[in-house]
């Protein structure tokens, strides 16, 4: 029986994960999950999937559920306990946390793993050099499972980066594809967070609708794939069934089709036989999967609609730029969130951000350890802060 870990079980992805693992109770059992202020959540979890670990990162949160829980079999650790913590090893740990704040639990847990299925791209972007130096130590296999990297990956199995023209990660367009730019500067926060084609958390909805999503997805797949950011383009592809194409110097494309449905990649990423996918998925994918009924669109992203497609070519410039990126565009989307600034605020204020006259000292910088990066995003946080506050 395996062991697995989910840090971030309480988000989609990991609740999609607990869900597969329960149909295989024989083959998998669940050691560690991890959430931070969703006390109903932490507590359903506690009581249905009964792991031997939960790690709670938010300390008033901790004390609510420890209080709540005193006769519990499950340890319940906070994000200082689990660090003094004998813990074991996992086979599998899947990370979820987003954010910055999922960069230290993946670097804390790589070590005690075989293998790591990533869903948390901001680590990746902020830290891959981190990631990539303890896999290696620890000898373990990286799997990402956001839908466009898994696809990548499975296209780029037994291909040489040297015979690859092209990179095309998919975008659906979000919830404004159809909307004017008039209609997109007014979006309500109710409005941006309506995805058209997956059920996510608020933070990554609001990226997917301003597009920063996908100029974090370029920057993820340069790192983890050794490509050059020049040779990743993004298309908008609103039937989302085509999750990423592969161009080749010698004028054949391949192309990686599913339903967007994150059981597909999770199940493939868990098993390396693979699972009989049919268990898993919810009525509407089973009906439609790998049945092409509707004509498949292609379009490229206009740059006048979504703005954020203009920092794309500069993402290379410096070292940490994407650090200083990430973290002012949490700022900022967070207070969309907030109805504290419009919708194009969040872009345009990231262009503010990107013109302070000390960025250069910042972004580079190269990333060495922890604290460096944890000190360049607090920097771009104090600046996004300012930026703000002059309004």
């Amino acid at each position: 029986m395996k062991k697995i870990s989910i840090l971030g079980s309480t988000g989609k992805i990991g609740e999609v994960s607990l869900k597969i693992l329960e149909k295989k109770k024989k083959y998998y059992s669940v050691y560690i999950l991890s959430g931070y202020k969703n006390y109903k959540k932490i507590i359903y979890q506690i009581k249905k999937y009964k792991p031997k670990i939960f790690i709670i990162f938010d300390l008033n949160t901790y004390e609510k559920v420890k209080k709540k829980l005193k006769s519990t079999n499950v340890i319940i650790l906070n994000e200082h306990d689990y660090l003094n913590y004998k813990i074991k090893n996992s086979n599998i740990l899947i990370t979820a946390i987003p954010g910055i704040d999922g960069l230290k639990p993946t670097l804390d847990f790589i070590k005690k793993s075989q293998k790591l299925l990533i869903a948390n791209k901001e680590s990746i972007i902020c830290g891959w050099n981190l990631i990539k130096k303890e896999s290696r130590k620890y000898k373990v296999k990286i799997i990402p499972i956001d839908s466009e990297h898994f696809s990548i990956m499975q296209i780029l199995k037994n291909i040489k980066n040297n015979d690859i023209e092209k990179i095309f990660i998919t975008a659906s367009g979000g919830p404004f594809l159809k909307f004017n730019k008039k209609q997109i500067a007014q979006a309500t926060p109710s409005q941006a967070l309506k995805h058209p084609k997956w059920k996510m958390g608020k933070k990554i909805s609001i990226d997917s609708a301003t597009l920063m999503n996908k100029i974090f997805e370029v920057v993820e797949a340069s790192k983890l794939f050794s490509i050059n950011l020049n040779k990743i383009e993004i298309l908008i592809h609103p039937q989302s069934l085509i999750h990423a194409i592969i161009k080749y110097k010698n004028g054949l494309s391949t192309l990686l089709y599913f339903e967007p449905d994150m059981t597909i990649p999770i199940c493939n990423a868990i098993s390396d036989q693979g699972l009989d996918i049919k268990n898993y998925l919810n009525a509407k994918t089973k009906k439609d999967n790998l049945i092409i009924k509707e004509k498949l669109e292609f379009f490229k992203v206009d740059k006048n609609k979504f703005p954020a497609i203009k920092l794309k070519p500069i993402l290379n410039k410096f070292n940490s730029l994407p650090i200083v990126v990430n973290a002012g565009n949490e700022i900022f989307v967070d207070q969309f969130l907030k109805k504290k600034i419009s919708f194009y605020s969040i872009i345009y204020n990231l262009f503010k951000l990107l013109k302070d006259p000390k960025i250069r000292k910042y972004a580079i910088k190269k990333s060495t350890n922890l604290n460096s990066i944890i000190s360049i995003d607090k920097w771009a946080r104090d600046q996004a802060t300012k930026i703000l506050e002059k309004k």
